[in-house]
């Protein structure tokens, strides 16, 4: 599994099938393999453009695709449930057009369903071959310890082996009690906005671009959570490694968490191919000592 994946949370809205083609066509001529979706982007569209993608330009077997749920209500959501859990797995694979999805997570911890009934649900899932293996989405550390524990004792094909969280050099509360939880229990993360929902690139330093997500109606918000005084003070630490380095702040940023103990991925989202291609070139880049040391200090929580 490449350990730069791409999102599609856009794909079906600001993304059409011509869009996400180019995309999937540039990640995986860089050796990407792994592709995020789930039922909740665009209530299913994202889904169906990416089915179509995979019926017509690339093939299902050069990827891994990370599938989750969306919670309904419910350790996992009324849509813990095994009925619930199962008929979205269904209907995700039939969007996709495949047979399996190699990783399906869980979306989110359920204190209405029990937890065996949960499990049991991906029991059923490895064991029918629509699921190769499970995981979660954003647990917090005792809940992701609790499934991974209780997994144990209802069978080992139930343990999790992922956890997919928001973690970026402006996002690191997952280092305080779920990282840790991960490490012992093997959990590796998928970490989401490893670009600090776009902030990190530098884009928004003076101002506001015309054509950025903090622009859209709909992503205004999602971005503007991320922009304060703290957080300029690390866009600027990240500028300025990237000007020594002689890269850019995306390749910094997207270096420092891919190299995190504990990640396994850091999953990127672009508005086009060109976008994806820096993002996947930034692979290449490894961050000296004395700069992550750097950007640990100015990044740190309390």
């Amino acid at each position: 599994m490449s350990q730069i994946g791409i999102g599609t949370m856009t794909w079906g809205a600001d993304t059409d099938v011509e869009g996400a083609t180019a995309q999937l066509t540039t990640f995986v001529d860089a050796g990407g393999t792994l592709v995020e979706t789930a039922d909740g982007y665009g209530d299913g569209a994202a889904q169906e453009v990416l089915g179509e993608v995979l019926a017509t330009t690339v093939p299902r077997e050069d990827l891994v695709i990370a599938g989750r749920g969306t919670l309904p209500g419910g350790p996992l959501g009324d849509g813990a449930a095994r009925g619930a859990l199962l008929a979205g797995l269904d209907a995700t694979l039939k969007r996709l057009g495949v047979d399996h999805l190699d990783l399906w997570q869980l979306p989110g911890f359920d204190a209405t369903v029990p937890l065996d009934e949960t499990l049991s649900a991906v029991q059923v899932a490895v064991l029918a071959g629509k699921a190769r293996y499970a995981g979660l989405v954003a647990p917090q550390g005792w809940q992701l310890a609790t499934v991974a524990e209780r997994a144990r004792v209802v069978g080992n094909i139930t343990v999790p082996i992922s956890a997919q969280v928001e973690y970026s050099l402006l996002a690191r509360d997952v280092e305080k009690e779920l990282l840790p939880a991960a490490t012992h229990h093997g959990v590796g993360l998928l970490a989401w906005a490893p670009l600090g929902r776009g902030v990190l690139t530098g884009k928004y330093a003076g101002g506001t671009p015309a054509d950025s997500r903090a622009a859209s109606a709909a992503l205004a918000s999602y971005v503007e959570a991320r922009r304060n005084e703290r957080s300029a003070r690390i866009v600027q630490a990240v500028l300025t490694a990237a000007d020594g380095l002689g890269t850019s702040p995306l390749s910094v940023a997207l270096a420092w968490v891919r190299d995190r103990p504990g990640v396994a991925a850091a999953v990127v989202g672009a508005r086009d191919s060109a976008q994806l291609a820096a993002s996947t070139a930034a692979d290449s880049v490894v961050l000296p000592a004395e700069i992550r040391a750097a950007l640990d200090d100015v990044s740190a929580t309390t």
